[in-house]
């Protein structure tokens, strides 16, 4: 198990620093190993499948990416059950994923069945609900829908100005997603968050 840990380790920081062909041999790999050593359904065996997601899609090999965070989906809502954080995780992966490909039909419900789940599950103030609420309102300025994006942002950034703080990193992400979608309502360009 600590080498399977240090090769997921080595083959995320590949990832993280943007190379994902490197990346994506070691979390092959080391899925393969852990279905063999630890079997399909162990936390550390998930976990793996959703890392070569992530390395798939850092490639652009979203329809990988896509397949891999369905099953990772799937098997941590049967293992894990619906309300484990990591199973709110992989759905909300799923839902930027089919994002990513455009595919809005899908993707905001799912970012809106994680919120839903994250409020009752989380609370209101977890920075992973807060994550949850700006990727749903994030959702809905994709889909044009900015009269429900820009009050969800704004209820997003109060909160992470409480919560988090002015220098999070989330507080940064919400403020610069609220200024888009009211420069788009405006017909502007945004200001500099």
């Amino acid at each position: 198990p600590d080498t399977l840990a240090s090769r997921n380790n080595l083959a995320a920081a590949y990832r993280s620093a943007g190379d994902p062909g490197r990346a994506i041999p070691l979390h092959v790999q080391n899925l393969a190993d852990q279905v063999r050593v630890l079997g399909e359904d162990h936390p550390d065996t998930l976990a793996s499948r959703s890392n070569l997601a992530y390395a798939y899609e850092s490639a652009g090999d979203l329809d990988r990416a896509i397949l891999l965070f369905e099953q990772t989906l799937t098997d941590r809502a049967r293992v894990l059950g619906g309300d484990h954080p990591d199973t709110l995780s992989s759905r909300s992966d799923l839902a930027a994923a089919y994002g990513s490909v455009g595919d809005l039909g899908r993707a905001i419900p799912l970012f809106e069945q994680t919120l839903t789940d994250s409020l009752r599950v989380l609370g209101e103030d977890h920075p992973d609900t807060l994550t949850s609420r700006n990727n749903v309102a994030y959702a809905y300025g994709s889909a044009g829908d900015l009269g429900r994006a820009i009050p969800l942002f704004e209820q997003t950034l109060t909160d992470s100005l409480r919560v988090l703080g002015g220098d999070h990193p989330l507080t940064g992400t919400v403020r610069s997603n609220l200024a888009y979608a009211v420069a788009e309502r405006d017909g502007g360009e945004p200001g500099h968050p």
